[in-house]
């Protein structure tokens, strides 16, 4: 089996001025998407998906990998990063995650950009026009806040009801003029683990 892409889509958005302000160095939000055939499409209720993700998932994260480098200007550029998949309303919430949960999809991703920390997700079912949410988070350390935030867009035609949308979303930056604090101020004035910020 092949990975069937209709449409690839790269979305970069650039942050000048926020509060009023300049930026300073314009934050980057980066989306890079792939529209493709649900590989469960017509198939009814498939018991075992793995066979496919195996051969589906890791093309398709090369891909998407791919994508973001072109945008961001290379893998140490990438600060935050996610993950996203919209299955269209004839296939199931269980094909949307099986494609990105795969540990193979991700690690390419991980290891492109150096990563250390677990990939934000979202994973969902939908119809045409759907939209893409795909949360970020710094990709060495899960408490610093200031790089929680996602990447919103969306394609008018997809997915289609035997449709998949995967995408992976980056960051060049986190939030312009952060200034909220970060989990481990919070858990320390909490009493909490700050050697856990993640919470887990």
């Amino acid at each position: 089996m092949t990975v069937e892409i209709r449409r690839t889509l790269s979305h970069v958005e650039t942050t000048f001025r926020d509060g009023g302000l300049e930026t300073g160095t314009p934050m980057k939000l980066i989306a890079a998407t792939a529209v493709i055939t649900n590989p469960w499409a017509g198939r009814g209720f498939v018991e075992d998906l793995r066979p496919e993700v195996k051969e589906v998932a890791p093309v398709l994260g090369r891909t998407l990998v791919d994508m973001v480098l072109e945008a961001a200007g290379g893998g140490e550029a990438v600060e935050g990063y996610g993950k996203f998949a919209c299955a269209g309303t004839g296939g199931e919430l269980e094909h949307a995650a099986a494609i990105i949960h795969y540990v193979p999809f991700g690690n390419i991703y991980r290891e492109a950009v150096g990563a250390k920390t677990y990939l934000a997700f979202n994973n969902f079912r939908a119809g045409p026009g759907a939209p893409i949410m795909i949360p970020l988070m710094d990709k060495h350390d899960g408490g610093r806040r200031s790089h929680y935030q996602s990447v919103h867009l969306n394609i008018p035609d997809a997915p289609a009801p035997d449709e998949m949308i995967v995408a992976l979303g980056a960051s060049v930056g986190g939030r312009p003029h952060s200034r909220s604090g970060d989990r481990y101020q919070d858990l320390a004035e909490m009493g909490g683990d700050v050697d856990n910020p993640a919470g887990v």
